[in-house]
């Protein structure tokens, strides 16, 4: 609300609007951040402090790890608005694009604490609706408006079938809440009866629908479409565990080696947000009986909170890139370092880590992960993680390899360095470290 006030007092497009706007937006994001992180170390929400809040008669739930998510959500949302002040110059509806990031983070934080299929079905939403005008922001460019008509057309079916799964299952069961769900299906296969009629056609569509917006395997089509238009027999419950393993394998498999055949920098970096939906997957394909729980979600926590500086930081050191003109392939960043050496370091950095290698975060986190799937005894996931990882090295180290190693064309001249995104894309760096 505060960025719309901001532009109806200064409405016109300049320098004093932006940096206003700008600054409403990171200070925002900030005190987001420093207050959820306040109460994470206070013990807010947690076991050893006050317990779980419950708001809204037990819709929504606030805890340590919807806190932590809110850091994460908070810190990003940051980073983004502060390098988008650079980014925005000259463009229309300023207003308007940091209200839909704003409001998108909104979205992001409630889905944390939804304790209930409906508060998380209007979370996401909230999340999603912002996110397909973001796609298409730039409506002169011809790939931006393209991508968001794809993004929300996918993201229209994949709603629908969210929401008539989670119609299912209240009819089925006459709950909403997670907690009662669960205890419903518990009860289901107790008596031998697991997943029966409409509540197991209610909970495929809702796990399809989820599938949908998570873009994990087969259902991420829409994915690098979307990054590159945007502006930069048995016991059943074992049946279940498989399922969620086969899924992150297949997720960071198919992603990676996608993402490997590709000539251009942003989709590449797209097809790799896809593998490391799977790797995040394995903090749920690893939780089996006998698991340490706390260690498996600690690991899945902690590479979201990496990769959501390395991943960002990267997206923006392409947004800095093509504002010094360069192109989207691989060659086009031939030799930049001689004229960028510290955003190509920052850069190298963040591709580096998230091929997890030990320069940054992402070698600690994907270390953990793979301490947490042994310690499950999940060798395939284990396998998996280590192969994909390695294949993750080959076409990152393509972009490392042109920027350090190739020798220019001379036809990009760095001439300028927009301060807010050159400033995010090194606050992105060290962080990662």
């Amino acid at each position: 609300m505060l960025t719309f006030l901001v532009d109806t007092i200064e409405p016109r497009p300049g320098t004093s609007s932006n940096t206003a706007l700008a600054a409403t937006a990171v200070v925002g994001s900030l005190v987001a951040f420093l207050v959820a992180g306040y109460f994470l170390v206070a013990g807010v929400g947690q076991p050893r402090g006050t317990g779980a809040v419950s708001l809204f008669q037990d819709q929504l739930v606030v805890d340590g790890m919807s806190l932590f998510f809110v850091v994460i959500i908070g810190s990003v949302t940051s980073l983004v608005s502060l390098a988008s002040f650079d980014y925005l110059e000259g463009q229309t509806y300023q207003a308007e694009y940091y209200g839909l990031v704003l409001l998108a983070a909104t979205g992001m934080s409630l889905m944390a604490s939804a304790n209930s299929l409906a508060t998380a079905f209007v979370s996401l939403e909230l999340s999603s609706l912002p996110s397909y005008a973001l796609v298409a922001y730039l409506k002169k460019n011809r790939g931006s408006v393209e991508a968001g008509l794809k993004y929300f057309l996918v993201g229209a079916v994949s709603s629908s079938v969210l929401a008539y799964g989670i119609s299912l299952v209240y009819a089925a069961s006459g709950r909403m809440g997670f907690d009662a769900v669960a205890e419903a299906l518990s009860t289901l296969a107790a008596d031998g009866e697991f997943f029966p009629g409409i509540l197991g056609i209610g909970v495929v569509m809702v796990l399809l629908g989820f599938a949908f917006k998570t873009a994990s395997v087969p259902f991420h089509f829409w994915a690098p479409e979307a990054y590159e238009g945007a502006p930069a027999g048995g016991d059943p419950a074992v049946d279940w565990v498989v399922a969620a393993q086969v899924l992150a394998v297949v997720t960071m498999t198919v992603g990676n080696f996608a993402a490997a055949t590709q000539e251009k920098v942003k989709r590449m970096l797209a097809y790799s947000s896809i593998g490391h939906a799977g790797y995040v997957l394995i903090g749920l394909a690893a939780l089996t009986q006998g698991t340490d729980h706390g260690l498996v979600l600690g690991a899945s926590m902690m590479h979201l909170l990496v990769y959501g500086f390395m991943n960002t930081g990267a997206f923006l050191f392409v947004a800095l890139a093509e504002h010094w003109g360069v192109g989207r392939t691989f060659q086009d960043f031939n030799g930049l370092s001689t004229q960028a050496p510290l955003a190509c370091a920052a850069m190298t950095i963040f591709l580096f880590s998230l091929a997890g290698l030990p320069v940054g975060g992402g070698f600690l986190s994907k270390f953990y992960l793979l301490l947490a799937t042994a310690n499950a005894g999940t060798w395939l996931l284990a396998g998996a993680l280590i192969v994909n990882s390695a294949l993750s090295l080959f076409y990152y180290s393509r972009v490392v390899k042109a920027m350090w190693f190739e020798e220019a064309d001379g036809t990009v001249e760095v001439e300028s360095y927009p301060t807010s995104l050159y400033a995010a894309v090194v606050i992105a760096a060290v962080a990662t470290v």
